[in-house]
């Protein structure tokens, strides 16, 4: 009879983090944002021979060592990788808008941004709530906000993302009646979780947003997509 043997994940050692494999998790430890207006490429079941585009948002380390691009995607910020939506939504790569260039892997620069930053700032024992890094949205981000079904929405531009040392991404925005002084900058005492609020629904990108704000009739019917599933 042939004896069975079990592996002891608590003696592998992640080259990544130097830490136990069965310790490390896929949670995001540091973020850069991305300047250089690089997108990311899907398709979705509307239209299979055609590719969209959304402009990344941040690049981001997990834990794990993986980096990923990250852009807004419905109600939440997403790995572009993992992106997914009721019309079936697939990653299909970065792009370079300025030389046409689809590449799939994250680009190099901000590999070695991300490790180097985390080696330098990297702290242990942080609390869950406690913020590790937060940085200026570059991209024209939106939140919607409703209290009553979209009979009647709010759309607020997003000010920063704020990464928790428990590896969630929050979309800040400003609440007016708290301002003390402008210009707003990230951090501020006046600046709340988008996703905290339990009135927001999504986020649009700008290009999309100002379309909502013009009553274009394509992106309120985009909305009433959105409402019905």
């Amino acid at each position: 009879m042939k004896q069975q043997t079990t592996t002891d994940h608590s003696n592998v050692i992640d080259l990544f983090t130097g830490r136990p494999i069965d310790e490390v998790t896929d949670r995001i430890i540091r973020i850069a944002p991305e300047l250089d207006g690089l997108e990311m490429l899907y398709s979705n079941d509307t239209s299979a021979d055609r590719l969209y585009s959304l402009k990344v948002v941040c690049w981001a380390l997990r834990e794990s060592g993986e980096v990923v691009g990250l852009v807004p995607w419905l109600n939440q910020i997403v790995p572009c990788t993992e992106i997914n939506d009721p019309l079936n939504g697939h990653w299909e790569g970065y792009r370079d808008p300025g030389t046409s260039q689809i590449f799939y892997t994250p680009p190099r620069h901000k590999v070695m941004e991300l490790e180097l930053a985390d080696e330098y700032y990297h702290v242990d024992h942080l609390k869950d709530q406690d913020i590790v890094q937060e940085i200026p949205d570059a991209i024209g981000t939106h939140a919607v906000l409703t209290d009553n079904g979209f009979r009647s929405f709010v759309l607020i531009e997003v000010l920063s993302w704020r990464l928790l040392a428990d590896g969630t991404v929050h979309a800040m925005l400003v609440d007016e009646d708290k301002v003390k002084s402008t210009p707003v900058l990230p951090g501020d005492a006046c600046l709340y979780s988008a996703q905290d609020k339990k009135e927001f629904k999504y986020f649009f990108q700008h290009r999309i947003a100002n379309k909502i704000k013009e009553q274009d009739p394509e992106a309120l019917a985009a909305i009433s997509m959105l409402i019905e599933n």
